[in-house]
């Protein structure tokens, strides 16, 4: 038997009180559709969208397991613009495996782009993020992944644990298949305190703010080695003073 630690949900009015407590707060389906304007039947059709990611051509360990799409946007006074596609960049004091690279994944596709849902979700946890600390805009870049154990193990952080380089993280969960393992762990990032949970409920999310805390999620397995799964998450992410690896 594999234990699994239920994630510590909160209600959305209690989000940012719970950010601003310990610098991270998982928020129920309802609740993340609630704090976005949105319905949780509109944020489900964007699922099947998962099945048309591209190959991660970039993975250093040598994986085949994950696939993805990536496109950026600013979101200002409540509005959701995607900007021209450019490349995904970190530095390597936040990714010491990828980081130091321009990475040009596949764009996400338009019907995704402009899906009125997903410009309510990124436009709505934008505001979330705001009244934690405020900023005049986000710039924000939206990943799309899928980490198969079509291999045996797929690795959702091969970077281990780790701040991603920008303000805020939101990292939600779009569904399970056939797997077991995938548990996110959070850590303060100047102290001792940890929590570790299982994310299940498709558009449950995380939300994090990166200057106070490290995650990682760790390696996911087939239950049943003839049939292989995989766990599709979307992971958004927001920083107030431009584009990682702009001027």
């Amino acid at each position: 038997m594999v234990m699994r630690f239920l994630p510590p949900v909160v209600p959305p009015e209690a989000a940012t009180a719970r950010m601003r407590e310990q610098g991270y707060a998982i928020v129920g389906a309802a609740g993340v559709a609630a704090l976005c304007g949105t319905t949780p039947p509109a944020l489900a059709a964007l699922a099947p969208t998962w099945e048309s990611l591209e190959p991660d051509a970039y993975l250093r360990d040598g994986g085949r397991y994950r696939r993805r799409r990536h496109t950026c946007f600013v979101v200002e006074s409540g509005r959701l613009t995607q900007v021209p596609h450019r490349a995904h960049w970190q530095s390597v004091d936040y990714n010491a495996l990828h980081g130091g690279m321009h990475r040009w994944f596949a764009p996400m596709l338009p019907e995704v782009a402009a899906a009125p849902a997903f410009g309510a979700l990124v436009a709505g946890l934008g505001e979330v993020f705001a009244q934690v600390r405020p900023a005049p805009r986000w710039h924000v870049e939206a990943h799309q992944f899928r980490i198969d154990t079509a291999d045996g193990v797929g690795r959702p952080t091969p970077e281990g644990a780790h701040r991603d380089g920008v303000d805020f993280v939101a990292v939600l969960l779009v569904a399970r298949s056939a797997i077991k393992g995938g548990e996110t762990r959070v850590f303060e990032a100047d102290g001792p305190r940890g929590e570790r949970f299982t994310l299940e409920e498709p558009w449950s999310a995380l939300l994090l703010d990166d200057a106070r805390v490290i995650h990682e999620s760790t390696p996911i397995q087939p239950v049943d080695a003839a049939a292989p799964g995989h766990r599709d998450t979307l992971v958004l992410t927001y920083r107030a003073a431009g584009f990682q690896g702009d001027a």
